[in-house]
């Protein structure tokens, strides 16, 4: 077992410790009537507790496609978090509920099955998770922000490469690349835009229209046309270096300064407007990938 499994497996057993001390401490479910018989219940929630936080993991990996891994980032990491405990609060509430009914309803008759019965249960493992959640995310807090600086680090060192390289516009017959392609633009109507590939700074949707924003003598110049992003997408295909980063933005990056990044959003700031162009975090690994 490696450090990062161990690490994983010391977490879950951890926030179930803490959970069941939790309830030992304020004793829901009619745990106070069940005198040395409470400890045992206490025991079996922990066992129902792990067992649930194994069987996410099971559901993450095989069912939601989303393996343990902490070499995606850190909005992988905080995504998948997030919906483990999505997944787990619900799941192990039902496991509990169960408990209740077989396992505890002798003494207790609220213990029975029923829908009240799982909304209560529900209501506490969610508070009790939100509170665990926030512990872990203070107590990483650190290390995702040295995580997220690392990561943003890379990104630009793998951005300036690759516009180094060259590789910023169409390939020529012979392999070579052509950094200053001539395209044209066209909208629904007569209107057109005539620009070199180098040029382009970024396109955005604007209603029914998008907003063409490049570089005319040293100086940024935004072009309307009635066009969709979609339409944009199928003329410039040809040119890796021009990627969708956002429903409404398509950007070159060629002409990106830099790449800044945190957990909770990474954006493109493009060299001479400075505008800063936000990526989604569906496009987020097609730029990396793009990147790498």
């Amino acid at each position: 077992m490696n450090k990062a499994h161990k690490e994983t497996l010391s977490v879950r057993l951890i926030s179930t410790a803490f959970m069941v001390l939790a309830i030992a401490i304020f004793k829901p479910f009619g745990l106070e009537m069940w005198q040395w018989q409470a400890y045992v219940h206490l025991l079996a929630i922990l066992a129902l507790g792990l067992f649930s936080c194994f069987l996410t993991e099971i559901i993450l990996r095989y069912v939601i496609r989303m393996p343990r891994s902490y070499n995606r980032g850190v909005s992988y990491i905080i995504s998948r978090n997030l919906r483990f405990q999505c997944i787990n609060t619900p799941l192990v509430s039902l496991f509990i509920c169960l408990y209740r009914h077989f396992a505890m309803s002798d003494l207790v008759e609220g213990n029975r099955l029923s829908l009240s019965n799982y909304l209560e249960t529900l209501v506490i493992i969610a508070f009790l998770s939100f509170a665990i959640g926030l512990y872990w995310r203070f107590k990483f807090r650190s290390r995702y922000l040295a995580a997220e600086l690392e990561e943003t680090r890379q990104l630009n060192e793998q951005l300036k490469k690759l516009q180094t390289s060259g590789q910023d516009s169409q390939p020529t017959q012979d392999g070579s690349i052509n950094q200053d392609s001539h395209i044209t633009l066209e909208g629904s109507t007569n209107e057109h835009v005539c620009l070199e590939i180098s040029d382009l700074l970024y396109i955005e949707a604007v209603g029914n229209y998008v907003k063409v924003c490049q570089l005319q003598d040293n100086e940024v110049h935004t072009t309307m046309l009635r066009a969709t992003m979609k339409q944009m997408e199928d003329a410039l295909q040809t040119y890796p270096i021009i990627i969708r980063c956002h429903r409404a933005f398509m950007v070159n990056l060629g002409q990106v300064e830099q790449i800044s990044s945190n957990s909770r959003a990474m954006q493109l700031v493009m060299r001479h407007s400075h505008d800063a162009i936000p990526v989604s975090r569906s496009n987020i690994s097609k730029l990396k990938e793009q990147l790498g």
